[in-house]
């Protein structure tokens, strides 16, 4: 059976279980990841291409992993973190001495930045979690200067047949019980192997991009084919 809360009741079911598993959110996505999630990361900002003092955006940012190492992979570069669930934010606020990122409390579908603002806006592990995805992504674009690009990190459900099984049973049995023993939330982490199942595969989140006003989306994945980055850009003019 489904765990995935209906379209009304997702966005408050979403907010109260990051609140609740912020204090452990890092530790479990290097557990679940083997440590890999860091790696992804620097992948994702590398698709940015952000130039000398860019300005980049995380949307959905969590603890700040991304924006933080933005700044690290970037020097003279700023990144702002945005997320709508405070208690994430505030578990990153300092996380890395010496690196300064602003987190702002917003919403995916309604950004408080003007139009044209960043070079680049990302998200690690975010747009599952949206009902309209279309609109994120929009949203997304209408902050990113023109010629900047939109890149997202995202798992993808598996496309392999012969490592489906091995895939569902570490995702639907593994991951709940480490995220119980870690956080104590394993209705947490019942949540996040259905909502990858559910999840668009990569060639079919491309053109959801598309769909979204985006321009020469591609994407390349990792890990056999479980995690994917896409990058679209958005066109000058």
């Amino acid at each position: 059976m489904s765990v995935i809360p209906s379209a009304a009741e997702r966005p408050v079911f979403v907010n109260r279980m990051f609140a609740r598993i912020a204090p452990t959110y890092d530790l479990m996505n290097r557990l679940m990841t083997f440590g890999q999630d860091q790696g992804w990361r620097r992948k994702l900002l590398e698709a940015c291409a952000l130039p000398p003092h860019g300005k980049l955006l995380d949307v959905g940012t969590g603890t700040g992993d991304i924006a933080y190492a933005a700044l690290q992979q970037y020097p003279g570069a700023s990144a702002v973190g945005s997320d709508f669930t405070y208690e994430m934010m505030a578990a990153g606020v300092n996380k890395v001495a010496g690196l300064d990122v602003p987190f702002v409390q917003g919403d995916t579908f309604a950004l408080p930045f003007p139009d044209d603002t960043f070079d680049a806006v990302v998200s690690g592990f975010l747009v599952r979690n949206v009902e309209d995805r279309v609109a994120a992504f929009r949203e997304m674009a209408r902050v990113t200067k023109p010629g900047g690009r939109v890149a997202c990190l995202e798992i993808a459900p598996p496309s392999n047949a012969l490592l489906e099984p091995f895939f569902r049973f570490y995702f639907f049995r593994i991951v709940p019980l480490l995220g119980g023993l870690i956080s104590g939330d394993s209705k947490a982490y019942a949540y996040l192997p259905h909502s990858t199942v559910e999840f668009p595969p990569p060639p079919a989140l491309a053109r959801i991009m598309e769909r979204a006003g985006l321009h020469n989306v591609v994407y390349q994945e990792y890990m056999i084919k479980t995690v994917a980055i896409h990058v679209g850009t958005k066109l000058k003019g």
